[in-house]
């Protein structure tokens, strides 16, 4: 996968045809696991979040991944935006029919059950991204691509206990911040 990424960077956008299989089926499962934890009836579905994430990664010109790890960051950070996006225009859309949406409660206590207001965390995060750019890129990998403590850690290079401790301090920071909203 390197060897493809170093090869886009070098302008092969041939390379581009030759990763997809090998990241597809590994995005389809970042997808999934998100998606096990939406309400019923989320209109993307999973396969549709990776189809549009991948057709993103792919828009960018010319697409500069140097790695396995900077490559699934730019993936989580473009489903990131793909969800908020989406969570905007449903917004928009209960807006106009008159249709008020619920406060959001315990804050990132309520991660678990993905019962939060994605809106108002990726403002929490862009805001967290000034502070600490490190745990922002964290949230984006734990929260919106859906990895696990291992996963991430691998994808960044560093120790699950790194990750861990990292976690717990950007999810206490959002926690205050969601609250004080």
């Amino acid at each position: 996968m390197t060897r493809l990424l170093r090869r886009l960077d070098e302008g092969d956008r041939e390379a581009f045809g030759e990763l997809a299989p090998l990241v597809y089926e590994e995005l389809r499962g970042i997808a999934g696991a998100h998606f096990r934890h939406e309400r019923p009836g989320h209109t993307i579905q999973p396969t549709a979040l990776v189809h549009e994430a991948y057709l993103r990664l792919a828009a960018k010109e010319p697409p500069r991944w140097h790695d396995r790890a900077h490559f699934y960051r730019a993936a989580a950070t473009v489903m990131r935006s793909i969800l908020v996006n989406h969570a905007r225009d449903r917004r928009r859309l209960k807006r106009e029919a008159g249709i008020e949406l619920l406060p959001l409660d315990e804050a990132m206590a309520a991660y678990e059950s993905r019962a939060i207001d994605l809106i108002a965390l990726d403002e929490a995060v862009e805001r967290l991204a000034v502070r600490d750019a490190g745990q922002a890129n964290l949230v984006e990998l734990r929260f919106f691509a859906g990895l696990s403590i291992d996963e991430t850690a691998a994808v960044l290079g560093v120790s699950p206990r790194a990750v861990d401790t990292d976690w717990k301090l950007a999810r206490g920071w959002l926690l205050r911040e969601l609250k004080s909203e």
